[in-house]
């Protein structure tokens, strides 16, 4: 019960931490939006929003690389912090020009992805990963 209400901290809990930060984030991201936007592509295209001009597909090519690929990448942990960077940028455009800021609201989902990403950046992979494992 000590130990419970206890401050202090391990490296072995806070690698543990960020093996089950970075495996439920991307297992939920890839699985709940990136593979199905991959697998209809036809569909998500139609109704993504035309940002900065750049076209409906590039936008739903570059959400389906953020939300897939680099989530992908976050699980195994291989360029966690390079991957984090697309995420980050995904959500904070879901966020702003989707829900309008709503975070308590529609956008509570974005936000919390949002959180998860950032923390990840800051603190990195932690030693269970590929980084970890190669000395990143």
């Amino acid at each position: 019960m000590k130990r419970l209400f206890s401050s202090k901290y391990s490296a072995n809990a806070v690698n543990a931490g960020m093996l089950v930060l970075r495996l439920g984030l991307g297992i939920l991201m890839l699985v709940n939006y990136g593979y199905h936007k991959i697998t209809h592509f036809s569909e998500t295209a139609r109704h993504m929003p035309n940002l900065l001009g750049m076209g409906t597909t590039v936008n739903t090519a570059l959400i389906i690389f953020a939300e897939f690929f680099c989530s992908l990448f976050i699980i195994l942990g291989l360029f966690t912090r390079f991957a984090c960077i697309p995420l980050i940028i995904a959500m904070s455009v879901v966020l702003y020009k989707v829900t309008h800021l709503d975070f308590f609201g529609q956008g509570e989902k974005a936000a919390l992805f949002l959180t998860g990403y950032l923390a990840i950046l800051l603190i990195g992979p932690g030693k269970v990963s590929v980084d970890g494992m190669i000395g990143k």
